[in-house]
């Protein structure tokens, strides 16, 4: 009896460990490809791709992430023997090629009525980013760095503690917001002044922009909750007015959609004088690549 349990706990914790590498692998894949998924051009370069290329994709691909996985693995626990490499290697693949198909069909541009060659061209394409962001998530967004540092603090003062208490909760709510702002900023700034977001707005339903909103709080969350980009214990351990899971998320996301907002009244892609409906289906588009900036730099924080 204590054999099979102890088969047992080592069965689900090795599919813990695969649902963790699975989560951090979507969540890089989601940092690196969101940039290049809202870009027309690829779009149309990738409706118009011959099957015989989309296959050079592929293998190439395939070989470059073979490669990163190869100096330095995917997962946590990384193996030098060639099969294990090449079967990560697909199963990264796969990731790109989930991801990305989940966010053309999020934002229509690829629909059940589409040919199957032109789907299979934009996912194709639009997938080398994930894929490649997918890979390089352990290498350059690990938290591991950080589990090395030690409270040096257990022996002050409580007294003094209580007094710093209400000052370090305010300091770390505004960090966390400028953070998530300067993050959001940066990715909303070089997508607002393109015709992405309002060719996507044409076609955007309000059940769509639902679906939006739900995946951008969903994917924001995993990056910074999940994925174990930084020590996880150290993040939901934060003083603030908001540092729990679920109340981070949705204020981040919320800062994001101001951010969002602000880039398209910037460049004039929106005016006061346009209907709040207008502002508020653009800057939901927008607010999804914004709010994974955002969560980017609060992990970066």
């Amino acid at each position: 009896m204590a054999k099979r349990t102890q088969k047992k706990r080592q069965y689900s914790q090795s599919w813990s460990n695969q649902i963790d590498d699975m989560i951090r692998g979507a969540s890089g894949g989601f940092l690196f490809g969101i940039p290049l998924i809202y870009t027309m051009e690829v779009w149309w370069i990738g409706s118009q791709t011959p099957p015989p290329v989309m296959l050079a994709i592929l293998a190439t691909t395939f070989a470059v992430v073979f490669l990163l996985n190869r100096t330095e693995g995917f997962r946590k626990t990384q193996s030098m023997q060639f099969i294990d490499i090449a079967m990560d290697s697909v199963e990264v693949l796969a990731i790109g090629i989930v991801c990305s198909t989940l966010i053309l069909f999020l934002l229509s541009e690829i629909k059940l009525e589409t040919p199957l060659e032109e789907a299979l061209g934009k996912i194709i394409l639009e997938s080398v980013p994930f894929a490649l962001g997918a890979a390089l998530s352990r290498a350059f967004l690990s938290g591991d760095r950080w589990s090395s540092t030690t409270n040096t603090e257990d022996s002050d003062n409580k007294g003094q503690q209580k007094q710093k208490a209400d000052k370090q909760e305010i300091n770390a709510t505004l960090a966390d917001i400028g953070a998530t702002l300067i993050g959001a900023t940066i990715i909303a700034f070089n997508i607002a002044p393109t015709d992405e977001i309002p060719m996507l707005n044409a076609s955007a339903s309000p059940s769509w922009l639902l679906a939006i909103i739900g995946a951008s709080l969903i994917i924001s969350y995993g990056i910074v909750f999940q994925a174990g980009f930084t020590t996880q214990k150290k993040r939901r351990q934060q003083q603030g007015i908001f540092q729990r899971p679920i109340s981070e998320t949705v204020a981040s996301y919320l800062v994001s959609l101001f951010a969002a907002a602000f880039m398209l009244f910037f460049f004039n892609r929106l005016t006061i004088d346009d209907p709040w409906t207008l502002w508020l289906s653009q800057t939901v588009l927008l607010g999804l690549p914004a709010s994974i900036g955002g969560a980017a730099g609060r992990i970066a924080l």
